[in-house]
């Protein structure tokens, strides 16, 4: 296998036309022997590609490439994923984490049929104002489902260009590197050299380490265990397999104290996933 070529840049000029595009020929060969193949891949419909990119944002690829077939089984168009309530979307989406996400797009896809009439918008600007749609996102949306030479740094993609092209420079912020991006990106085939990008950042963190720690939008994902992101996705997952519990109820099934219980409770509620009865009963809101 090649060994990943690294060139040395200034931080605040990036790299010159030649070194990029000596990359991009190294790159396209590695590519090549080391294309990875997911559901997304290969069944490229806008749809799908909406769907993966905003399940991807914050879940690993494999638990993506997992549940997403069985989730397109459910929900296979956006008519039929902005028909969802809140109680079907919550529960195909149990596994990805961050269920805030599961909410924000089945409200996406509410927009894309009522204003676009279900066809997805191709244009970054539109798509950054539907429900949890940022920047980012939207650039690789019009990448993958359109073949467009829209511009966007992931992890992936952060690492890829910290290793080859700033490999001793510290705090690199994201502007540099889309200002890289800006010479690498090809006009053409443009799906498939970011495909080419993200799985090249996979295997330099395999071989080389994360140099995403470089970077100035790095940060450390906190702990998940004992933290108020699990009583949350408790409390939903709770609610979605036996309605109508009490805050006592919930906190003996979860192990957690009554308050803190409540406390998550009211949170909840306050942004739209559950409901509380006269009876003082929480279910999740339909």
């Amino acid at each position: 296998m090649s060994i990943v070529p690294c060139f040395s840049c200034e931080v605040c000029v990036g790299p010159t036309q030649a070194q990029c595009e000596a990359f991009s020929t190294w790159l396209w060969s590695w590519y090549v022997e080391q294309r990875r193949s997911f559901v997304w891949r290969e069944q490229i419909t806008p749809y799908i590609v909406f769907v993966s990119e905003v399940m991807l944002q914050q879940t690993q690829t494999k638990r993506v490439a997992e549940k997403l077939p069985i989730f397109l089984e459910r929900f296979g168009t956006f008519n039929e994923l902005a028909q969802a309530t809140n109680a079907e979307i919550l529960s195909a989406w149990q596994g990805f984490g961050y269920n805030r996400r599961a909410l924000y797009i089945r409200d996406a896809a509410r927009a894309i049929v009522n204003d676009f009439g279900g066809i997805l918008p191709d244009i970054p600007d539109i798509l950054c104002a539907l429900p949890g749609i940022g920047p980012a996102t939207a650039a690789s949306i019009c990448a993958y489902a359109y073949n467009k030479p829209a511009l966007f740094v992931e992890t992936n993609i952060r690492t890829v260009l910290l290793y080859v092209f700033f490999p001793t420079q510290e705090k690199v912020a994201d502007p540099l590197l889309l200002q890289t991006m800006r010479v690498l990106v090809p006009q053409n085939n443009v799906r498939e050299w970011y495909y080419a990008m993200t799985d090249l950042g996979v295997f330099i963190k395999k071989e080389y380490g994360n140099h995403n720690r470089r970077s100035t939008a790095y940060t450390k994902q906190s702990k998940f265990e004992g933290s108020r992101r699990q009583v949350r996705g408790g409390i939903l997952k709770q609610l979605l397999e036996l309605p109508n519990q009490t805050v006592e109820e919930l906190a003996i099934a979860l192990r957690r104290p009554p308050n803190e219980v409540s406390s998550v409770l009211s949170e909840l509620e306050h942004e739209g996933f559950i409901t509380l009865s006269s009876q003082a009963l929480w279910s999740c809101f339909e």
